[in-house]
């Protein structure tokens, strides 16, 4: 039987920096044991054994047969393991026979013998010819298959004695190399086209081989070959099984390991992205369904979901920059929430307190975190002035994922598939994917509001996402442990040993857009809106500080879905101040600047001399009346119907002397006392038939006013 090792000593050969030496001298000395080399021409070299043994300078040259690295056949374990169960309890019955041959035991051993071994015709006091003869009579084969099995099991143990099989034939057939080549050529220059049918790429195939190589000199294969071939190329490089789409991202596939960031504690990457819902929301203008995008932002190191935003039909820079706010100051937990959902106002989790029912508050419905790292795509509103100047204040990092890489954003990417099997294909109006997995009408189900749906979905990820485990969160310590993502927060907090706290209690006003104007004595005018307050009375005159992009301009910070004011900052007491605009009191609720817009175009073709406060007052009428019905007004009222502002705003020292009745009825805002109640509805009795009738002709009207035109 050969052997695994191998004598060294002197005369041993190696192969050492490409020249052949032999051992002529080893010795014991007081550094370690060492060996004298002796060169081709007489040239002697000391070195210590162990660099002589496992340097890769230096390789042993065998002197007999025996296992190496280079050996073309396989390893008895991957020999073995092709095996099904009855060939291998062939082979470990063949091999005891064998052993029964050589040693007189099936085991192989005296200490394991069994009942009656040795037996006569195999104990040792006969010869070796005499036991392969009577082997090869028990077994029923020739003597000389008999001592081929025997050199087998010497040579390599039990896989020696497996069969042998021929090489695998060749996965084209008789198909040429030319041939080949060429037509996975052709499949790839497909990848970015539309799907194309096997005879085409074949005819493609064969007319590219007789122009790049000339008539008859490739042989062409059979169409049975033919497709034979593409068949197998299809491992390679998808083209006709799968959808286009699927092919496209296989073939973006790197080439080499996949690599990825590697967070060590929550807060150091965060995630954002935004992508369309497969369901449908509802429309309260026009009763019909609207489309609506997700944004959301995602600790990478815990999974857990710091931000969610809803919008109809897009997504604004104005949403990306509440959905990051959210990781600041996270929204408050539902009043109905299971204990397990609701995360303490501290942010600290329950574990890590002695006294948590001492330290609790109403609760919040995420993790409170402030992330270092932002990783987004490369979408108009992820790398607009807006957010990226709110980063940069911030000291927020931004890391853009690769074009056309989601798995540079894989947790999200993962997210938004187990949102859409887990939440939105039981509700009402999903679609599906895409449009082959659309049902006949699903807008005919559709009745969640926006704000119903983005509730459902923040309480679906607090209550379910964040306490299910997850396969892709483990502690290399303990692999076998599967963690949810709020436990894998606890644990990364207890990593890290700290806590990130926002210190700004003013933080909000940092993510609204910053506008540079200058301060005039009737106040600061914005895309042609003027506000005022008393907070610029000691600056209308004054020289401004900064040295923005406007000339003695001023910063203020602007919402775009609340235009009816904006924000200036006291550079003395630094505080913040509210200015109203001046046609703020005519609406009841806040106003968009794509809202007033529409207001400006609508005013201007039905008015000559249209103003913002008779804009703003047509637009609403015109809402109430029903009669938006393009998509940018449905647009606009959805934004405007939110319950929750996108930003929530802290309440100002001014906000709070403004809503003083007194101060509401001196700026015109306050409800008119002297405006008729309202007439007690008349009582409507059992007899009063002409009462009835009125009943049905109003019931007639509602069932006509829900109808879908």
């Amino acid at each position: 039987m050969t052997r695994a090792g191998a004598r060294v000593g002197v005369g041993t050969h190696f192969r050492y920096d490409g020249e052949t030496v032999e051992v002529v001298e080893m010795a014991a000395t007081t550094a370690g044991n060492e060996v004298v080399l002796k060169g081709r021409h007489g040239r002697l070299l000391r070195l210590s054994l162990r660099e002589l043994l496992f340097s890769d300078r230096a390789t042993l040259i065998p002197e007999g047969p025996g296992p190496s690295s280079d050996d073309a056949e396989e390893i008895a374990s991957v020999v073995l393991g092709q095996l099904d169960e009855e060939h291998r309890r062939q082979i470990l019955e063949r091999a005891e026979h064998i052993r029964e041959l050589l040693t007189g035991y099936r085991s192989g051993s005296t200490e394991l013998a069994r009942e009656g071994e040795p037996r006569a015709p195999y104990t040792s006091t006969l010869s070796l010819d005499a036991r392969y003869a009577a082997k090869a009579a028990e077994l029923g084969v020739t003597d000389r298959t008999i001592r081929r099995w025997v050199a087998d099991y010497r040579r390599h143990g039990e896989a020696g004695l497996v069969q042998r099989t021929s090489p695998q034939a060749r996965p084209f057939g008789r198909a040429d190399d030319r041939w080949v080549e060429t037509a996975l050529e052709v499949m790839v220059e497909h990848t970015g086209e539309s799907k194309p049918s096997r005879k085409m790429v074949i005819e493609r195939t064969q007319a590219r081989v007789i122009a790049r190589f000339g008539p008859d000199v490739v042989p062409q294969p059979s169409q049975a070959t033919a497709y034979r071939v593409l068949t197998e190329l299809e491992r390679r490089h998808p083209l006709f099984r799968l959808s286009t789409k699927r092919n496209r991202d296989i073939a973006d596939r790197p080439d080499g390991a996949y690599g990825k960031l590697r967070p060590t504690r929550p807060g150091e990457y965060l995630l954002m992205d935004s992508t369309r819902l497969d369901v449908f929301a509802f429309d309260p203008l026009t009763l019909r369904w609207v489309q609506a995008e997700l944004s959301i932002g995602m600790d990478w190191y815990t999974r857990c979901v710091t931000g969610i935003r809803l919008t109809p039909v897009s997504t604004k820079a104005v949403d990306v920059s509440a959905v990051l706010y959210q990781s600041f100051r996270p929204r408050p937990a539902g009043k109905d929430w299971p204990r397990h959902a609701v995360w303490p106002e501290h942010g600290i989790p329950r574990t890590v307190l002695v006294d948590v029912d001492a330290a609790e508050g109403p609760g919040l419905a995420s993790p409170p975190l402030v992330p270092e790292t932002l990783v987004v795509d490369h979408g108009k509103v992820y790398v607009s002035e807006h957010l990226t100047s709110v980063c940069r204040r911030m000291g927020i990092s931004i890391q853009p994922a690769r074009l056309r890489t989601g798995r540079d954003k894989g947790p999200v990417e993962r997210f938004f598939r187990t949102l859409r099997e887990d939440l939105l294909q039981a509700l009402p109006g999903y679609k599906g994917p895409d449009i082959h997995s659309r049902g006949e009408r699903p807008e005919d189900d559709a009745f969640f509001f926006l704000d119903e749906l983005e509730a459902i979905i923040r309480e679906w990820t607090a209550v379910v996402y964040h306490s299910r485990p997850h396969s892709g969160l483990i502690d290399p310590g303990l692999p076998g442990l599967r963690m949810s993502p709020a436990k894998m927060f606890e644990h990364g907090m207890a990593r890290a040993g700290h806590i990130e706290a926002p210190r700004d209690s003013d933080l909000a006003f940092e993510f609204l857009q910053t506008k540079w104007r200058t301060i005039q004595h009737y106040g600061v005018e914005i895309d042609r809106r003027r506000y005022n307050g008393p907070a610029l009375d000691a600056y209308r005159t004054a020289k401004s500080p900064y040295g923005g992009p406007v000339k003695n301009g001023w910063p203020f910070q602007v919402d775009p879905d609340d235009i009816t004011r904006i924000y200036f900052r006291d550079p003395d007491s630094w505080l913040w101040h509210p200015l109203l605009w001046e046609h703020a009191p005519s609406a009841d609720m806040p106003l968009s600047e794509d809202a007033l817009a529409f207001a400006r175009k609508l005013a201007a073709s039905k008015y000559r001399y249209p103003d913002d406060r008779l804009a703003v007052a047509d637009l609403l009428e015109r809402w109430n009346l029903g009669l938006g019905t393009t998509l940018a007004e449905r647009r606009m009222a959805l934004r405007l119907s939110r319950e929750q502002a996108a930003i929530e705003l802290p309440e100002t020292e001014a906000e709070t002397v403004v809503s003083l009745p007194s101060v509401r009825k001196a700026l015109g805002t306050a409800p008119d006392s002297a405006e008729p109640a309202l007439a007690e509805p008349a009582k409507v009795g059992d007899d009063d038939e002409a009462d009835l009738d009125d009943l049905a002709d109003e019931d007639d009207f509602y069932a006509d006013a829900l109808e879908d035109v």
